[in-house]
């Protein structure tokens, strides 16, 4: 009976362990599968721009000088007017020049004097050379023919006549030439002081706008040519109808900048959004900033840019159409010299090596390691690894863009 009793403990003891073994294993959860947000590998156009501010400027500015000293006789415009090329802006008095001109044209007058009298001098002296040359051939031509008829010392004298004619022919010559270049240098003198009473009147060297007044009437004017500290200019001139932005580019986008480039510019406090292109750049990076300027010229044809103004400037740099692509967080080791991307096929995580092209601020250009309608996985990649067992899930942008 003992043993009955200890036999029958034991069966019951057993089938308690059993049970609770197979309770235990029933409550152990299987391991959970990992969910990924995945991207398709799709064909896109990508562009990048760069974004930069600057300041518009005039096309060029200047401070209009006087040629010559003067006082201001007479100031034609004030800030804010419109002048047209060659415009009068103001007038010098210069009582010197006036004086200048009066002994100029003195001069001019005696020197055609001097010029004619050195023509009629030298007509005088080919005459008498011509007389004396004539008498000479007579005399030779008879002493030839009846020798002895005539003196030899007469033939001499003849001839000597002729050489004195000729020479005072030749003085005569070299007289009227030294007239003529006197004439020549009284002419331009008299041009000069000409010249000089112009400069009198002080224009416009191009059509703009004056942006500032510095002289008044009667205010002594230095000219240009003087020292910087004596010299006041007349106006500020700037040419507004064209405008310059000039827009600081960073080394690293140096290469990409080429004339003619498209160019998007956003006047914010105008509202206004213009198009144009890259009309210059310095080609030479500014060691101080690791910039190169780079020019682009705005039409202003109706006035309503003023320079000071700001502008946001769109650059396109580069612009790939329908290449492959993924989004930027689905690629590792951007700016490096390796790249990689995780790809899942079949529920399985593959790291694959790939080479990137263009990048944007979103996507980036795969030149190699992909193929269109493959899914990459996008966001962190911490705690993945390739051969993985997970669960794709289309990313929420990316369902987004398919809609």
């Amino acid at each position: 009976m003992a043993h009955l009793k200890r036999a029958s403990v034991l069966g019951v003891f057993a089938a308690a362990t059993g049970l609770m073994t197979a309770c235990k294993q029933s409550a152990a959860p299987a391991a959970a599968v990992p969910t990924v947000p995945v991207a398709t590998v799709s064909q896109a156009t990508l562009e990048r721009d760069l974004t930069l501010t600057a300041e518009f400027r005039p096309y060029q500015e200047v401070d209009v000088m006087a040629k010559v000293a003067g006082y201001v006789k007479s100031i034609h415009v004030d800030i804010g007017d419109h002048v047209r090329k060659d415009a009068v802006l103001a007038i010098l008095e210069v009582p010197e020049i006036q004086d200048d001109m009066a002994k100029a044209k003195a001069a001019v007058a005696a020197a055609e004097a001097d010029v004619i009298t050195a023509q009629s001098a030298v007509q005088r002296a080919q005459a008498g050379a011509n007389i004396a040359k004539l008498s000479y051939q007579r005399i030779q031509d008879v002493a030839n023919r009846d020798r002895g008829l005539i003196p030899k010392q007469e033939v001499d004298v003849a001839q000597s006549h002729e050489l004195e004619a000729a020479a005072q022919l030749a003085s005569a010559i070299s007289s009227l030439k030294a007239a003529e270049q006197n004439k020549l240098e009284a002419d331009s003198e008299y041009a000069r002081t000409l010249d000089m009473v112009q400069y009198t009147s002080i224009r416009a060297p191009f059509t703009g706008v004056v942006t500032k007044r510095y002289a008044n009437t009667g205010s002594m004017i230095q000219a240009g040519i003087s020292s910087q500290t004596q010299t006041m200019p007349v106006v500020k001139l700037s040419q507004n109808d064209l405008l310059r932005l000039t827009l600081p580019v960073p080394v690293s986008d140096v290469a990409d900048i080429r004339n003619g480039q498209p160019v998007q510019v956003d006047v914010i406090s105008l509202g206004r959004t213009l198009q144009g292109k890259v009309t210059r750049y310095a080609n030479s990076v500014q060691t101080s900033t690791r910039t190169m300027d780079t020019e682009v010229d705005v039409p202003n044809p109706d006035g309503k840019l003023v320079p000071g103004m700001y502008a946001e400037v769109h650059l396109h740099l580069a612009a790939r159409p329908n290449v492959l692509s993924v989004p930027l967080d689905a690629v590792e080791g951007l700016g490096t010299s390796v790249q990689q991307t995780y790809v899942v096929r079949d529920g399985i995580i593959h790291l694959i090596p790939i080479k990137v092209g263009l990048q944007t601020a979103t996507r980036v250009e795969i030149l190699s390691g992909l193929q269109s309608g493959e899914k990459v996985i996008v966001g962190r990649h911490t705690g993945l690894s390739d051969g993985e067992k997970v669960e794709a899930v289309t990313a929420t942008y990316e369902t987004g863009s398919r809609n």
